[in-house]
């Protein structure tokens, strides 16, 4: 039987594993603005990862109680995906980081879940 809740708690360490290695490449073929932007990439792919998982357990979690749902939490839920967006676009547009770097980062979130599932694959044996 395959067990989400531990995919789901390992995909934050394959992120953190593929922007060290990756902020490591960065620094050796960029030099210190490619390394810095491919870790602003990464740090936002993660809270990215972050905001997704928490609106998601919030629609689930309103979906399985009994509870009459209140109106204004998919307003707060924007809200944070509004604020996020503006403070990677501000970070990225006025520091003279990497673009391209930090594009690549940005892409550790989708690596780490193929990572995941070669370890699924390997370690499970699933086919």
């Amino acid at each position: 039987m395959f067990d989400y809740e531990r995919a789901l708690a390992r995909l934050p360490n394959w992120m953190i594993l593929l922007a060290i290695l990756g902020a490591i490449y960065e620094f050796k073929s960029a030099g210190t603005k490619g390394a810095a932007g491919f870790l602003v990439g990464a740090t936002a792919a993660w809270l990215n990862f972050r905001l997704i998982e928490r609106a998601v357990n919030k629609i689930v979690r309103l979906a399985t109680t009994e509870q009459p749902v209140q109106g204004g939490r998919g307003v707060g839920i924007f809200l944070g995906f509004v604020v996020f967006g503006t403070l990677a676009f501000v970070i990225l547009r006025f520091t003279g980081f990497s673009l391209i770097a930090a594009l690549l980062g940005f892409l550790v979130c989708p690596a780490a879940a193929i990572a995941e599932i070669a370890y699924e694959l390997i370690t499970y044996g699933h086919s």
